[in-house]
């Protein structure tokens, strides 16, 4: 399954539309998105996780070091999640208490916390 990785700009949220599957093989190239937002000094992130059909750990790593290295920079990466099979995964990791998660794309950049 090929990873989809999307980048728009939306009320100054750098926007990360994640489609297919995030595991051992795909996680890579998501890691690298996210470092490269960070290094092009976007410092508000949103990682839309609605087109996602799999996250494992590893995947659920590339999150936690995305948020480490944005916040190091005064920033913050926040979620969009509605589906219950990786809420269920970001709850029993306990991520859920880490990450700012919103219901839709709208609803996150309406906050203006970008």
């Amino acid at each position: 399954m090929d990873l989809g990785l999307d980048v728009k700009e939306r009320n100054g949220w750098a926007v990360l539309s994640v489609q297919g599957e995030v595991d051992v093989y795909t996680a890579p190239q998501f890691r690298e998105q996210l470092i490269q937002l960070v290094d092009q000094g976007q410092r508000s992130i949103l990682v839309d996780l609605e087109g996602v059909e799999f996250l494992d750990s590893t995947g659920l790593g590339v999150l936690v070091g995305g948020l480490k290295r944005v916040r190091s920079h005064d920033g913050d990466l926040a979620l969009v999640c509605t589906q219950r099979r990786i809420l269920k995964v970001l709850e029993i990791t306990g991520l859920t208490k880490v990450f700012t998660i919103h219901d839709s794309v709208d609803a996150a950049v309406a906050d203006g916390q970008g």
